[in-house]
């Protein structure tokens, strides 16, 4: 009996002193929290060296072309893009060189409408031109710009007639800038001398001093004025210029001459793209380039853009320039286009243009700038007029 309990004390002893010397066991390690997702874009932009514009060559110059307006002067919510195209004109008139600022027609989007239609966020007709107007003050006085006048600043809605308040708010007077350059005014349909048909002279900054004559068109053309236009590019004092035709509707998205318009004035006499071309930039000797808008669908890129080249009578070669982006940007009821604008470089071997395409409003941000710029085939490209 002893024997045994002796047993029993020593094992429980030694069990004792194990527990007492014995590491004890380690708690099992907590899976880790899982780590929170994070959203990825399907195709994330490259971060690529965002660039500003400038000049090839330093002895180059440059004009902008800035599409139709008429979705931006429409909306007050799109006022502020116009504005900012406009400071950023300012901004880079010295960099770039900038001679003039051209604008392919259709202003506002309702020249003379007096009731809303069913988007109560736009404007009436003539609050239209008011916006535009206010907007156009930016530059009055600091660089020269040149106006075309579209189907949509004339009638009610569209062409109807030759009605329009452009004469009220730009006057031939308006911008002293603009003013220095002008050399003839037609007369309009009511017998008034207005900038509807014009004709502006300037001369590029040195080393490349060439002359250079704008020839601003209204929408639809009548015989007459291409007449008076014939007339004013085949003057003697003219015959060495560069001659620029700026008309609001010319060129189709595949790069040929519109043949027809559906509108009421084209059907009392108005010209389409063909007929301005055989009647007024064909004979001309001087004529070098026609820039026009006009054409656009939304959210389409290849419909509002084209270009293409024609020979004049005397061989020469003539380029064709359509741009328009209104509605780029969420269709024709969206933001107005985005802000794009195009920049021809004039090169200084006196026959080389460069065409790029750019959007300051997507340049103020460094979250935007990587869509700053249209790179295709389309939008940047560079063609040569001997």
């Amino acid at each position: 009996m002893k024997r045994n309990l002796f047993i029993v004390l020593a094992v429980m002893c030694a069990w004792m002193t194990a527990c007492t010397t014995a590491e004890p066991a380690k708690p099992a390690k907590a899976d880790p929290p899982p780590k929170a997702a994070v959203a990825q874009p399907k195709t994330a932009a490259k971060p690529g060296k965002f660039r500003m514009p400038v000049l090839s060559h330093p002895d180059s110059w440059s004009m902008v072309v800035i599409p139709d307006v008429q979705a931006y002067t429409e909306r007050p919510r799109n006022h502020g893009i116009v504005d900012i195209m406009n400071t950023w004109i300012l901004d880079f008139m010295e960099p770039l060189k900038i001679q003039q600022v051209l604008f392919t027609g259709d202003l506002v989007y309702r020249n003379d409408q007096r009731i809303l239609s069913p988007d109560r966020n736009s404007l009436l007709g003539r609050e239209q031109w008011k916006a535009f107007s206010r907007l156009m003050e930016r530059l009055d006085g600091r660089i020269s710009y040149i106006l075309c006048t579209g189907n949509h600043d004339y009638g009610n809605n569209s062409a109807e007639n030759r009605n329009s308040w452009f004469d009220r708010y730009f006057p031939t007077d308006r911008n002293p800038q603009t003013r220095k350059h002008l050399v003839a005014c037609n007369y309009n349909a009511f017998g008034r001398t207005t900038l509807e048909n014009a004709a502006y002279e300037f001369t590029a900054p040195a080393p490349d001093n060439r002359k250079f004559l704008v020839i601003a068109l209204q929408f639809a053309p009548t015989d007459a004025d291409l007449n008076w236009a014939a007339k004013l590019a085949a003057q003697p004092r003219f015959k060495d210029h560069f001659g620029i035709v700026l008309t609001h509707s010319y060129l189709a998205w595949t790069g040929e001459r519109l043949k027809k318009e559906k509108y009421r004035l084209s059907h009392q006499g108005g010209n389409a793209g063909e007929a301005i071309f055989q009647k007024l930039v064909f004979p001309a000797t001087n004529i070098r380039m026609v820039i026009c808008g006009h054409i656009a669908r939304a959210d389409l890129w290849e419909r509002g853009v084209s270009f293409s080249m024609a020979q004049n009578a005397s061989g020469k070669k003539v380029a064709q320039m359509a741009f328009n982006t209104q509605a780029i940007g969420g269709g024709f009821h969206g933001s107005g286009g985005d802000g794009w604008l195009r920049l021809l470089e004039f090169m200084p071997d006196r026959k080389t243009i460069k065409a790029t395409t750019f959007s300051p409003l997507f340049a103020i941000s460094p979250s935007t700038r990587h869509l700053a710029w249209k790179r295709d085939a389309r939008c940047e490209f560079t063609f040569t007029l001997d």
